[in-house]
């Protein structure tokens, strides 16, 4: 019998947008359920894929080292969200490391029965480029942003992303360091960020919970780019 819970997250994932419950069906029948504990790694970068996940509970950090061992956060998948997919294409090479920031639970699609899925049901590879073609837009915005943006626009574009567009408070997915990370700054500089928008009364900070007060500043420091 399909599984009622693994269906509904296959279905949140805009990776397989539009399946239906045939469909379902074939991806539950070769999914794996894999339980990780936090700080857990489950790939390393350059290692051989043998398959691609979807997030069930939890959250996972991808990212990659510099020379010197620096850590800088490409995204975090939050539940609901797939990772690793490309990697079963191309040189079959995962591109990045993958680590658990809690316990997770994870659906594993082995990469030799999911690439035969696609060969005979050619519409599930048609949503597998939809969800590729997502993932280059987002890698895109990020390099637009540590290209032309200085911290505290990136910072005002991260916190408007979060939740619903209009909501007053929301809370951070990932602790204040591995934003740092994923802004492509340091912990420091992204405190000094959060005291100079607190300030200017542009959010407030209590822990992870943050108010966005004046929303359309927020939107306005957003679109602004570096000068110069």
């Amino acid at each position: 019998m399909m599984d009622i819970k693994f269906s509904e997250v296959i279905r949140q994932c805009p990776l397989f947008s539009g399946v239906t419950t045939d469909d379902l069906k074939l991806l539950t029948s070769i999914l794996r359920q894999r339980e990780f504990a936090k700080e857990e790694i489950l790939f390393e970068d350059g290692a051989d894929a043998d398959g691609f996940y979807i997030v069930a509970s939890g959250k996972v950090k991808v990212y990659k080292l510099s020379f010197e061992g620096r850590e800088r956060i490409l995204h975090v998948v939050l539940p609901g969200h797939s990772f690793a997919e490309a990697a079963i294409f191309d040189n079959g090479c995962y591109p990045a490391f993958a680590e658990t920031l809690v316990a997770s639970t994870l659906l594993f699609f082995p990469k030799k029965e999911f690439l035969d899925l696609l060969c005979s049901h050619p519409h599930l590879a048609i949503n597998i480029i939809s969800g590729l073609s997502r993932f280059l837009r987002e890698f895109t915005i990020q390099i637009e942003d540590l290209t032309f943006r200085d911290v505290p626009a990136r910072l005002a574009r991260y916190l408007l992303s979060l939740g619903d567009k209009t909501a007053a408070t929301v809370q951070l997915p990932v602790s204040k360091s591995q934003l740092a990370s994923k802004l492509g700054t340091t912990s420091e500089t992204l405190s000094r960020t959060f005291r100079k928008l607190s300030d200017e009364e542009i959010i407030s900070v209590q822990g992870k919970v943050i108010t966005r007060r004046d929303l359309q500043r927020m939107r306005d420091l957003a679109a602004s780019f570096k000068e110069g």
